[in-house]
């Protein structure tokens, strides 16, 4: 048995997330329109089961249901997105009040069970008719997405203490118009980069319009990993650099510093100083969204590199290395709580008192358990060590200085995981896709523990 947890600061934030595109489904109910994420799913070959998520998780049905699994479960705060196209089936435009009204139930149920609301205002699924434009692509799209919030918080700001208004802009830019294995299937490569500033001016566009509206405690979800070059070469050194510039500091730095990396705001559309004015906006607080490090180096062979289902395409001036030595989630990835740590001394490094308090706003493994036919019961022992490992980690940087308020466990349901489909499970809850019936995990019953204790 594993040593006791250590305790953590008071009033440190446990949590678990969700997101409306992969729990909702419903896709046209109460006058949904639909998304890009609606459409990639029915180009064949995209999704690697051959799945949709018309049904999902059937959440929005069943809501009532999830938040009553949460507060059993003890959570203090609930991540969830907010559907855009739910809201305004075009984009913009004509509110869909019957879809606003659905989040205003949730958020009513989410306070009445005691758990805080953590809305994220864009979690990848961009309104169908707005990609059709251009997407991120267009900087319309930004000034679209900062209105859309401004209807949002006028609902929804009384009782919403904390707000995130994007999630993981780089993997939208990376691979939904870099590489093209998400929606929106885009093949651009480096010519993606436009989506990443468009992206992040709706960030700062919608601080504003948050502000604007009485909203408080806002930040942003990103998703970082520690570079760890694969080799002592100055190739692999300079590959490694270059691969943490564009998937690391090109979206932080512009948000905590008023700047981009050295070398790119030249190649980015639009009155770019003008912008990072606007970007670099103050936080209440920064999400890392964190899952494992990436070992990078020259590339050494002109066949492409799969991580985790991703195809990585040759002729790139970087290569993604397998990490030898680490146990491997279902979905390839290393198990290294260590790196959650290292993140947060490299971030404290490197970005200093600009960095303002942090949350951990994912974290989470993919393991297949399934109930055992017997007993109904799911042990998910992987998982369970794989969140051990990290929960200690994170105190470990605590202890060194790291000022982080809070902890989100991905995902509190299985759900539809992007171009995945139904074939890797991240939830404390085990969804049979079937019947829809939800019976906790193993890990469940660990973290439910774990928030009981007080630890």
């Amino acid at each position: 048995m594993s040593a006791p947890l250590p305790a953590f600061p008071a009033g440190f934030l446990w949590g678990v997330s969700a997101s409306a595109f992969q729990i909702e489904g419903s896709p046209t109910a109460d006058g949904r329109g639909p998304s890009s994420w609606d459409a990639f799913t029915r180009e064949p070959g995209r999704i690697k089961d051959g799945s949709h998520a018309d049904i999902a998780t059937d959440h929005y049905r069943r809501y009532r249901e999830d938040v009553a699994l949460m507060a059993e479960l003890g959570v203090g705060a609930y991540r969830f997105s907010v559907s855009w196209s739910r809201v305004l089936p075009d984009g913009h435009g004509r509110v869909n009040r019957a879809g606003l009204d659905f989040y205003d139930r949730l958020v009513d149920e989410l306070c009445g069970a005691g758990i805080a609301p953590v809305p994220t205002l864009f979690h990848w699924d961009t309104p169908l008719a707005l990609e059709e434009r251009g997407g991120w692509l267009d900087r319309d799209t930004a000034e679209r997405f900062a209105a859309y919030t401004s209807v949002v918080a006028q609902r929804l700001a009384d009782r919403v203490p904390r707000w995130i208004t994007i999630n993981e802009p780089a993997e939208v830019t990376l691979l939904g118009y870099g590489l093209g294995e998400h929606a929106p299937g885009k093949r651009l490569v480096f010519d993606a980069l436009p989506a990443a500033h468009h992206l992040l001016l709706a960030h700062g566009l919608g601080v504003q319009a948050l502000r604007a509206a009485g909203a408080r405690e806002i930040g942003i979800a990103a998703s970082h990993s520690p570079v760890r070059a694969a080799g002592d070469s100055d190739e692999d050194r300079a590959a490694a650099d270059l691969y943490d510039t564009l998937t690391n500091r090109l979206f932080a730095d512009p948000v905590l510093t008023g700047a981009y990396p050295d070398g790119l705001a030249e190649l980015l559309p639009g009155p770019v100083a003008e912008d990072l004015e606007v970007i670099s906006a103050p936080l209440d607080w920064y999400g890392i969204n964190y899952y494992n490090p990436m070992l990078v180096g020259a590339p050494r062979a002109a066949a492409a590199t799969d991580f985790g289902g991703i195809g990585i395409p040759s002729g790139l001036p970087f290569a993604i290395e397998p990490m030898e030595g680490y146990e491997r989630t279902d979905f390839g990835w290393p198990v290294a709580p260590d790196g959650l740590r290292e993140l947060l001394a490299v971030m404290r490094e490197r970005y200093g008192d600009r960095l303002p308090p942090v949350y951990i706003t994912e974290n989470g493994c993919s393991y297949g358990d399934e109930p055992d036919p017997a007993t109904g019961r799911t042990a998910d022992t992987r998982r369970i060590a794989y969140h051990d490992g990290h929960v200690r980690a994170l105190h470990a940087a605590i202890v060194e200085g790291a000022d982080v308020r809070g902890y989100f466990i991905w995902s509190i349901l299985d759900n539809f995981e992007w171009a995945e489909g139904y074939r890797q499970r991240f939830g404390l809850v085990h969804v049979d896709y079937t019947t829809m019936e939800r019976t906790p995990k193993d890990s469940y019953a660990w973290y439910r523990d774990l928030i009981k204790s007080g630890r």
